[in-house]
């Protein structure tokens, strides 16, 4: 998530997604934007704190950091 915005309609529908999964499925988000972010492909501060309130509760938190896979992959065409 992060690299297209939302319309208001598409956040909407992925929060009645996550919502309907909180608690019952395991789900895995991948982005590349720190959660203070969110709101910028959200446009919508409660409905970005609903969300990320669903999506942290219970959850396991990976920071990654460190050189692109994709970046160290093309270094080696150079």
């Amino acid at each position: 998530m992060g690299y297209i915005s939302f319309d208001v309609e598409g956040a909407q529908l992925l929060f009645e997604y996550i919502a309907m999964r909180y608690e019952t499925k395991s789900t895995i988000i991948t982005t590349n934007l720190i959660f203070s972010e969110w709101i910028k492909i959200f446009h919508d501060k409660a409905l970005t704190m609903a969300l990320l309130y669903r999506i942290t509760h219970n959850a396991i938190v990976l920071n990654m950091n460190g050189e692109s896979f994709r970046r160290k992959q093309s270094n080696k065409f150079n």
